[in-house]
């Protein structure tokens, strides 16, 4: 097959213990799925599932034990922090039931949402889609993928955030309004997944902004940390 130009690699993530890699195919993300955030967001805390996307080039893959490179983005003057649970997809499918959600998940790493709050703000207001605000370029740094079996109890795990060795934000994933398995059956219920999808769970409160030069150390108990410098 010939092609006008060469085609980009493909966009991977390391797996924890392996020398494989996970190859990506879509980034799907949860809007507002803590409930204290929701309601730092000026929301109930309650609401159905909504989902948007970022694209696979927007990864930031972080090696176990390394440090992350992100640049300051353009247009913003506020620049937000978003640590998250992602679920990695190694079985596609469509329609998949809550209760069967297990079968389809690779694994398990941590990840950053990382917002331009600002820019988002003000799509918001003007009724527009917000795209400019969460799908830009190094928008989404992910630690290693750990496999299922040696992820542990993600269900009941701590997340935290730190910037600057200070804390940021902490909380639990019992907390999830969606739990992983109700987010995949609502999502693949709009989409039919696919093995490489990567999905964002949502954030817990205290997001809050970070400059050039702050360096982010996130966590989920059981999967490691990612350290992120923004440069």
């Amino acid at each position: 097959m010939n092609f006008v130009f060469t085609p980009p690699a493909t966009v991977s993530v390391p797996v924890a213990g392996s020398t494989e890699r996970f190859p990506v195919h879509r980034i799907y993300c949860v809007g507002r799925n803590y409930e204290d955030h929701a309601k730092e967001m000026g929301f109930t805390g309650r609401e159905p599932p909504f989902f948007f996307m970022k694209p696979a080039d927007a990864i930031v893959a972080v090696e176990a034990g390394g440090i992350g490179s992100m640049p300051y983005p353009s247009l913003t003057k506020n620049l937000h922090h978003e640590i998250e649970l992602v679920v990695a997809i190694g079985t596609g499918g469509k329609n998949i039931l809550a209760a069967d959600a297990h079968k389809h998940i690779y694994g398990y790493a941590v990840g950053l949402d990382m917002t331009r709050r600002d820019l988002q703000n003000e799509m918001k207001k003007q009724g527009r889609p917000w795209c400019i605000g969460k799908a830009f370029d190094h928008s989404a740094p992910i630690g290693p993928i750990t496999p299922t079996a040696l992820a542990g109890d993600v269900t009941n795990a701590e997340i935290y955030l730190q910037v600057g060795g200070q804390d940021r934000q902490r909380s639990n994933l019992s907390k999830l309004i969606w739990n992983i398995g109700e987010t995949i059956e609502h999502l693949s219920a709009a989409w039919k997944l696919q093995p490489g999808d990567l999905i964002y769970t949502g954030t817990p409160e205290g997001v809050a902004a970070v400059v050039t030069g702050d360096t982010l150390v996130g966590g989920v108990t059981g999967l490691g940390t990612l350290t992120v410098k923004i440069i």
